[in-house]
């Protein structure tokens, strides 16, 4: 009996049960349960976890950004950075995704947000060194800086509460062009955060966040994926290994012809069936619920199947 309960495929069921409820109780605000089974970062809960443990950063949602003192360079140089996003927003650049590839953000698109991507876990796209070189030559110098990108949110624009999947990397956001006014602002956590011409702040993404523009300025920011410090050199190489080979995997492009991640490609395909999926719950939601969860409780109980054999 015990062989049977502590059969491999059941001993990885119970990491992923017990990493879930922690990232689900990990703050003070969390998602609907409901949901957050469903949430895509459920499925990463096992390596956040890891990366919680051998943090060498504080476990708390947002964090001092002095402690990253090689992000200081880009405060200093700020307005030069804005000066090149202004530009890229007055010409276009700044947009949302032109097709079904931006899985990681395309929810965002419907309340206005749009990006502009400078790297992403790999090396910078081509657009990106030439529409915008000093940001580029700021960005190259700061190796833990693993992704970036300009990011605007228009006035009236709100991204409502979630939780980013992956806690290998911390957020960086330094104000370009604000309104300088606690009515754009985020909160992670419950704790608020306020946009600011030339001012940073980084924070944990894998908290429960939200952002809100309640004014009539648009704000740009720049966006950084910053690596999470380890206080072991090996959870730092495992991390950046799986930074580099399986998170750029959702690279998208700013301008066609440039690479596109496999997640990325797989997702344009896989968003037909998503589209298909909620005119299902469009049209009985009951069903939909039903036919959701079903299949997590058919793919849990083949697991427990198999091991009980």
């Amino acid at each position: 009996m015990l062989k049977q309960i502590f059969a491999p495929q059941l001993v990885v069921l119970y990491a992923f049960v017990a990493s879930t409820l922690y990232v689900h109780f990990r703050g003070r605000q969390r998602l609907r349960f409901a949901r957050q089974i469903g949430d895509h970062s459920t499925y990463l809960a096992p390596y956040n976890v890891l990366m919680y443990a051998g943090s060498a950063a504080p476990n708390t949602p947002v964090i001092p950004v002095e402690q990253f003192p090689e992000l200081k360079k880009l405060g200093e140089n700020w307005e030069t950075i804005r000066d090149e996003a202004v530009r890229l927003f007055d010409e276009g650049f700044i947009r949302a995704a032109a097709k079904n590839n931006d899985w990681g953000f395309y929810s965002f698109f419907k309340s206005g947000w749009k990006r502009f991507y400078l790297k992403w876990y790999d090396d910078f796209l081509p657009s990106a060194r030439t529409l915008c070189p000093k940001t580029v030559e700021l960005l190259n110098s700061i190796p833990t800086v693993h992704g970036a990108m300009f990011a605007m949110l228009p006035p009236g624009g709100k991204l409502g509460a979630h939780r980013d999947p992956f806690a290998g990397s911390l957020r960086y956001h330094l104000g370009l062009v604000t309104p300088n006014s606690d009515k754009c602002h985020i909160f992670v956590d419950g704790v608020e955060c306020v946009w600011r011409d030339g001012e940073a702040f980084m924070f944990d993404e894998t908290f429960i966040h939200s952002a809100e523009n309640k004014t009539d300025v648009n704000r740009i920011i720049l966006f950084c994926d910053v690596e999470r410090p380890m206080k072991y050199g090996f959870m730092t190489a495992i991390n950046r290994w799986v930074s580099h080979n399986i998170v750029k995997a959702s690279a998208t492009q700013n301008v066609d012809g440039e690479h596109v991640g496999a997640l990325n490609k797989a997702f344009g395909k896989l968003y037909e069936l998503h589209l298909a999926s909620r005119k299902v719950k469009a049209w009985n939601r009951t069903f939909y619920y039903a036919l959701k969860y079903s299949v997590g409780i058919l793919v849990i109980g083949l697991i427990v199947a198999s091991a009980l054999r």
